[in-house]
């Protein structure tokens, strides 16, 4: 891997640098996006539960916000449980649209490096051919030695560009979606428990 490193010259550091920042946002998303993470499936029947045997409390509320993003979309609403239909429903709208940035959060820098790695790589090939046109003596003879290293700058650049920007694309495409998909699911939780606490639906 050194050799590689080597022979690629200091336009793969950037990349490097991407690849490392790629890696810890992938992980971390993965671990953010989860569903008993960020809405759990059992969360709304526990909350209509308590509502109707305790009402809403201060202490309810508390737990609520801390133990998910659908659960801080739920005590926004419960905080105007005593307000009309349309006031809970700017409640959850205003939460809702904080959560929906949390979710979205690193992936505008995933996108941004999908797009930059092979630009970069583009980069490090020109440096490359620079090199190699540089590689021309005087008498019109190349050397061989630099030659061969203008050569591996462009290639292990270009090579490298396309192996960060590949998973970094298909990472932020499955990510974006995901975070959408989790939009859409709180909302339905959440116009489920503005209906049930106003008698338009059955729990």
């Amino acid at each position: 891997m050194l050799h590689i490193i080597e022979a690629a010259g200091w336009p793969i550091w950037p990349l490097i640098l991407c690849s490392i920042i790629t890696l810890g946002i992938i992980g971390e998303r993965f671990y953010s996006l989860r569903m008993d993470f960020v809405a759990p499936r059992d969360l709304l029947p526990k909350v209509v539960q308590e509502y109707r045997q305790k009402g809403v409390s201060a202490d309810m509320l508390n737990r609520l916000a801390q133990t998910s993003m659908l659960g801080r979309i739920f005590a926004a609403a419960l905080k105007e449980a005593s307000s009309s239909r349309e006031i809970m429903k700017d409640s959850i709208e205003e939460a809702g649209r904080a959560a929906t940035h949390d979710l979205d959060r690193f992936l505008t820098t995933l996108g941004t490096i999908a797009t930059m790695a092979p630009l970069l790589g583009l980069l490090g090939t020109i440096i490359g051919m620079i090199d190699i046109f540089g590689s021309q003596g005087p008498t019109g003879m190349a050397n061989p030695g630099q030659l061969a290293h203008g050569i591996s700058i462009a290639l292990y650049n270009a090579a490298f560009g396309i192996i960060v920007a590949v998973p970094s694309l298909v990472f932020y495409r499955h990510s974006r979606a995901r975070a959408d998909s989790l939009v859409v699911e709180m909302e339905i939780q959440a116009i489920k428990l503005v209906e049930i606490i106003h008698g338009q639906r059955q729990a």
